[in-house]
């Protein structure tokens, strides 16, 4: 392989404009900020669903309200997570039913996490629409979901992954992809 990993596949530059874009592509899409909601699945979706609501009131000035969505208890793999799996809490101050809700991940990969956030937010209400936004699709799908708004494709290896760093967690906004059994940490290069 030409390529050798880990290597950074958006940096924080490029991470501030896919932000950008996704938001314009809402706003545009929907016509305008009105009965939309963003809800992103905790850990990451959640802050980039923040980061999208202020791109989309820098846009018109609309206030987007935002939740965010645990989906531990949801997931088809629960019972591999051990005894005591670590559920966060859930944060849906709204009614969402009659909203368009742009759910929001980072990365899309089989599906399953996707399919597992579809089952908890129909829990919270019956929207008129769920979108589907993540800063990385990178294939693989073992369901039929296809993000609606994705910042980039990436053609992966099924032996690598895809790691998300966001400043609201102590890294530096950037995407890697690395080898799959790599023990190599982003922030020590």
């Amino acid at each position: 392989m030409a390529d050798t990993l880990p290597k950074i596949i958006i940096d924080a530059k490029a991470m501030g404009r896919i932000v950008e874009r996704i938001a314009h592509q809402i706003f545009e899409e929907n016509g305008g900020s009105a009965d939309l909601a963003l809800v992103g699945v905790v850990t990451k979706g959640d802050l980039l669903a923040g980061r999208l609501h202020d791109a989309i009131k820098r846009i018109d000035g609309g206030d987007v309200p935002v939740g965010r969505l645990d989906i531990t208890l949801y997931r088809d793999d629960l019972s591999g997570a051990g005894p005591n799996p670590l559920v966060r809490r859930t944060e849906i101050p709204f009614d969402i039913t009659g909203l368009t809700v742009i759910l929001v991940d980072d990365v899309c990969y089989t599906g399953r996490t996707t399919r597992a956030a579809l089952d908890a937010l129909m829990d919270y209400g019956r929207p008129t629409a769920i979108r589907f936004a993540v800063l990385v699709d990178r294939g693989h799908r073992e369901l039929p979901i296809r993000p609606d708004y994705a910042g980039l494709e990436v053609v992966t290896r099924t032996e690598e992954r895809v790691k998300v760093e966001l400043a609201e967690l102590g890294g530096k906004d950037r995407v890697w992809l690395l080898e799959s059994g790599s023990d190599w940490v982003p922030g020590e290069e």
